[in-house]
């Protein structure tokens, strides 16, 4: 299995060479502002199955959960792409956006719902929590 995706402007390209692991709709605050007020759709998968090219920026920030995170970006057209928390360093969240079949992302979950904002349109199909799940394998 072979998944793509990349940024609007295309200067960052990426290969991933596994199955996801999972993917989750997340209405932290954090991704409400990646998300322009919506929730982010984030994808994951082993760190060492994704191949990487173009540059990236990376801001670091500590997450609703306490984990530290570094949000990973193209810095031509501010696509995000990525986060990585540096207590799982063997798993990289991909924005499900950025994948060049966005099919593969059905979420199986929803995070976070308890910093929704009161208009949020949340999946009543899906599993919901308050804040957040246990680690993904």
């Amino acid at each position: 299995m072979e998944i793509t995706g990349g940024c609007l402007c295309r200067a960052v390209r990426y290969r991933i060479t596994a199955e996801p692991i999972t993917a989750r709709v997340c209405w932290c605050r954090l991704c409400q502002y990646i998300g322009a007020g919506s929730a982010t759709v984030n994808v994951c998968f082993p760190s060492d199955a994704i191949t990487i090219e173009g540059e990236l920026r990376d801001y670091r920030s500590v997450a609703d959960s306490g984990n530290v995170m570094h949000r990973r970006f193209c810095p031509s057209c501010g696509t995000h792409l990525f986060s990585e928390a540096e207590s799982r360093p063997h798993l990289i969240f991909v924005r499900a956006g950025t994948l060049d079949d966005p099919e593969i992302a059905r979420p199986a979950m929803t995070i976070w719902t308890s910093a929704a904002p009161s208009w949020a349109c949340i999946d009543p199909q899906l599993p919901a929590l308050e804040g957040q799940p246990p680690p993904a394998a």
